[in-house]
């Protein structure tokens, strides 16, 4: 299945794997800056939530880590960036603070569709099953919605 614009598909195409696609009415190039300009992300990665970036160095080897501050408290997430191909993709490690387990691996690709959209699709890759379903279950799927929802207004602001 194809997202539209401003839906998500979220899959699991194997027992360890988690599959994203989001169409974004937003030309490639400004939605991989909003992925990849620490001042943009903090506008949107957070569901809206306030969010420190503390660190994004958008390289290969590149440390990141954010802080969002919600209505629960702070919680952090980070990782490294292993792949950085502007603007077609991204590939990083992603860690929880309140996840336990290991890293999982993103990678994320940005297709220009040619008529100013852009459709994202991530593919996580997570150690074990076991680590996949814990995710699938913290409520990922409602937060990821929330974040993108705000990543949609802020590139309606942008254009």
């Amino acid at each position: 299945m194809t997202a539209t614009a401003g839906a998500t598909v979220l899959s699991t195409p194997t027992d360890r794997e988690i599959r994203i696609e989001r169409t974004f009415d937003a030309p490639r190039e400004l939605v991989w800056r909003a992925f990849t300009d620490p001042t943009l992300v903090a506008q949107w990665w957070g569901r809206g939530n306030p969010l420190d970036v503390e660190l994004m160095e958008v390289q290969p080897g590149g440390h990141w880590r954010f802080v969002e501050h919600g209505p629960e408290g702070a919680s952090g997430f980070e990782g490294r960036y292993r792949e950085v191909s502007a603007p077609e993709r991204l590939a990083q490690t992603f860690d929880w603070d309140g996840m336990p387990g290991h890293p999982s691996v993103e990678v994320a690709t940005f297709e220009d569709l040619g008529d100013g959209r852009t459709r994202l699709v991530a593919t996580v890759q997570f150690l074990t099953a076991g680590e996949r379903d814990g995710m699938l279950n913290s409520g990922m799927e409602q937060g990821m919605d929330q974040s993108y929802a705000a990543l949609d207004r802020l590139l309606a602001s942008m254009r």
